[in-house]
């Protein structure tokens, strides 16, 4: 089991319609124009197909679609890649509004089309009656084959990109190739006028207080003398410095400290300021045996200082600048060496172009093993779809340039009479021909997916008579193992289902009114007989119907009846 429910409202012509599905062959039937593909159009639509304002039922807000399905094991991968809860019911739901904006859902959880859509493909499988028309698409053909044979053009794929990644690099490199020159002939040659100062990251301060010291010593040699002669020389009038005026306004408090204990403290005072200032000479005396005007050195470092703001000029950037600014081309060009290497890049370009044609021959080779395989299945089902003595032939070529999914050119070729050359299928002409050798095509490739469930609308088109009862044979078959769904026609193929639903429309006051009911016994009598034409009543077509019902095998499992019948207005 697999769709379980589907409940539509108000989609197209459709008010409310809640119908249950069994497993096994379910046929749906009825007479033009009563609305059978609708039910396959809403379950597209759940699926993720294009959403359009014109399922709306006329006068409505909006269209909602909603269908339950068993939960298949190898969709749990899927769920839980996509942060879904997994649960033994999926449900999905699908809404329209007038603006031809939808919405979907996940077991209630917001899912995009594109999301439903991925899941559909693992869930179910549509054929419709011109199923034929992408048989002429070379993607189409291409992955029926790879089904067959178990293969996949994936890795192929992957190889194909890096190796186009790597012609375009290797391409870019050599027609950027003057113009890196130029670049790297510029960044050697500004790396070397500014190497020849090697600026040190941090040697500008310290290079910039230095010029400004040896600028100004004669006026600083000339501070310090003076200081000292202020500290502990005698001024022009014979005074004392100023240690002197300090030691002796210290001898005085400390004289008269017994007399008076405030003046205790202020000697202490003065005593340390003394000897502060002691130290002050003692320094200035150091710094001058020390320094002395040093043209030379001045020299030099202006030399130096004039290089460093010569250059920050230059590149426009402040002197502090330049260190980093040389590590920054250094590097710069360590990537323009790298960018041009044409060798390494080569290497590159031809190591991914032989994994490319290594994948490539790897899958050329399942195909060629795969190809006359499937002819050979397609070939035997198109025996009992009257086709007789015809042949179908999966040819392989070989593409003028390579691609993503391989070198090999497939094409489907059919001959449908004996003797007949093998054509491209599409252009063989007759449209019975063209539906049977799309339904042999899908009958012998439908057991390659996992999708439970299979739908064909109205696949049998174009064919009749015993032909007809191989198909019913066939879609019978494939129940056994599958949910299988279809719509059609043809009473030999009505016959052999399991279960047997009759969609119909039915005018009244309130407008057109449509609905799906499970039939059996007497009513699928009375529904086959209408579907063998003429008057459905008579006895002779009465007895046609119940004879055909009674050769065909019994059911696998008895039908059981929607779980809601309910007719709907139409617009």
């Amino acid at each position: 089991m697999a769709l379980r429910r589907i409940t539509l409202r108000d989609f197209v012509i459709v008010e409310a319609l809640e119908l249950d599905l069994q497993s096994g062959f379910t046929v749906l039937t009825g007479e033009t124009g009563a609305g059978k593909s609708i039910l396959i159009d809403a379950v597209q639509l759940v699926l993720g197909a294009r959403a359009d304002a014109a399922l709306v039922r006329e006068g409505c807000a909006r269209t909602d679609v909603c269908a339950e399905f068993d939960a298949p094991a190898h969709i749990r991968p899927w769920l839980e890649e996509a942060g879904l809860e997994g649960e033994d019911l999926l449900l999905l739901r699908r809404t329209v509004d007038t603006q031809g904006k939808s919405r979907g859902w996940i077991n209630g959880t917001p899912a995009t089309a594109t999301q439903l859509r991925a899941l559909g493909e693992l869930l179910l499988d549509i054929h419709g009656q011109h199923a034929w028309q992408s048989l002429t698409r070379p993607e189409s053909v291409r992955g029926l084959l790879d089904a067959y044979a178990g293969t996949s053009d994936r890795a192929t794929v992957e190889r194909w990109n890096q190796w186009r990644q790597d012609q375009k690099a290797l391409a870019q490199a050599r027609a950027a190739q003057a113009t890196l020159q130029q670049e790297r002939e510029r960044l050697q040659w500004q790396i070397a006028e500014v190497d020849k100062l090697a600026p040190g990251d941090d040697e500008w301060p310290e290079l910039d207080a230095q010029h400004k010291r040896l600028s100004n010593a004669s006026a600083l040699m000339d501070a310090a003398n003076a200081a000292i002669a202020a500290l502990s020389g005698a001024d022009a009038e014979g005074d004392g410095g100023a240690l002197d005026g300090l030691s002796r306004a210290q001898d005085l408090l400390q004289g008269h400290e017994h007399l008076e204990a405030e003046f205790a403290s202020a000697a202490d005072i003065l005593n340390s300021a003394v000897a502060q200032a002691s130290d002050v000479v003692h320094s200035l005396h150091a710094y001058l045996r020390h320094n002395d005007l040093d043209p030379e050195r001045l020299s030099a470092v202006d030399t130096r200082l004039s290089l460093w703001m010569t250059l920050a000029r230059r590149y426009k950037r402040s002197p502090v600048e330049l260190p980093a600014l040389l590590h920054g081309w250094k590097a710069e060009l360590q990537q323009l060496d790298a960018a041009a290497d044409l060798v390494a890049l080569e290497k590159a370009e031809t190591a991914s172009a032989r994994a490319y044609q290594t994948a490539a021959r790897a899958l050329s080779l399942a195909r060629a093993k795969g190809a006359p395989r499937l002819s050979a299945a397609i070939t035997q089902a198109m025996q009992g779809l009257g086709m007789a003595g015809g042949q179908f032939e999966v040819s392989l070529g070989k593409l003028a340039e390579p691609a993503a999914h391989g070198t090999d050119d497939v094409a489907f070729l059919v001959a449908g009479h004996p003797g007949a050359s093998p054509r491209p299928i599409g252009k063989v002409a007759s449209g019975g021909e063209l539906s049977r050798i799309s339904l042999a095509i899908a009958v012998t490739t439908s057991a390659l997916g996992e999708a439970p469930t299979l739908i064909f609308d109205e696949v049998d088109s174009g064919v009749g008579g015993a032909v007809a009862d191989t198909v019913g044979r066939l879609m019978q078959q494939l129940g056994r193992d599958r949910q299988v769904l279809t719509v059609t026609h043809l009473p030999k193929v009505a016959a052999r289902a399991d279960h047997h639903l009759v969609v119909s429309k039915r005018s009244s006051a309130r407008g057109t009114a449509s609905q799906v009911v499970a039939v059996q016994g007497e009513d699928r009598i009375s529904e086959m007989a209408r579907m063998l034409g003429g008057d459905g009543s008579s006895k002779v077509t009465v007895a046609h119907a119940r004879e055909m019902l009674a050769i065909a095998p019994p059911p696998s499992k008895a039908p059981r009846s929607p779980r809601r019948r309910k007719e709907t207005d139409g617009a």
